[in-house]
């Protein structure tokens, strides 16, 4: 798991993720993308195992889909070419969406596009994808909700009255005694 880019230390999280997002995650986005491959199903079936054929979603093949599905996700795929400022947070033990394999990856997409000037990237040290999991592993995550706040509040000053924030970066964890439950500083 680690060589497919998840997060080394985050393998605490990884049975909890499997059990309750990740299957649903990709059931419902391709549900959305290509809600014919599982006919009259809603979401095709949970946790199906590989070799059940058609409608289960471990056995989905994409480029044995229909043109339709192939110009679905050529209109949803991302190109960083972004018009407008926006921030990103992504944590850093984030096993849902392993950073170095979406954020990291959006990021160079929207600098190498020549729109980095209207990007920051927030790499928040500890955050995964659930803050529900800061209390089943409050020594191995933060919670994101303070992060995601300021990353807010700092994107409707940027709106707003021009304030750009401050560079992306990498935010580290707070000092041990520190409040980051309610606060966090990019």
């Amino acid at each position: 798991m680690v060589a497919a880019g998840y997060p080394a230390a985050s393998e605490p999280m990884w049975e909890f993720h499997y059990k309750n997002q990740w299957d649903s995650l990709q059931r419902i986005m391709r549900e959305e993308i290509d809600p014919g491959y599982d006919g009259d199903r809603e979401a095709g079936t949970p946790f199906c195992p590989a070799g059940a054929g058609q409608g289960c979603d471990t056995d989905y093949v994409y480029a044995d889909r229909p043109a339709r599905v192939h110009k679905a996700v050529e209109r949803l795929s991302l190109t960083g070419r972004i018009g407008k400022p926006l921030i990103t947070l992504q944590g850093t033990l984030d096993t849902l969406l392993p950073i170095s394999r979406s954020g990291d990856v959006y990021a160079r997409m929207v600098e190498d596009s020549g729109r980095g000037d209207l990007h920051r990237y927030y790499r928040i040290t500890d955050g995964t994808h659930s803050d529900g999991l800061y209390k089943a592993f409050p020594s191995l995550v933060r919670p994101m909700s303070p992060c995601l706040k300021t990353g807010f509040d700092a994107l409707a000053a940027w709106m707003a009255r021009g304030a750009a924030p401050p560079p992306g970066r990498t935010v580290p964890r707070a000092p041990a005694g520190t409040d980051t439950v309610n606060t966090c500083s990019l």
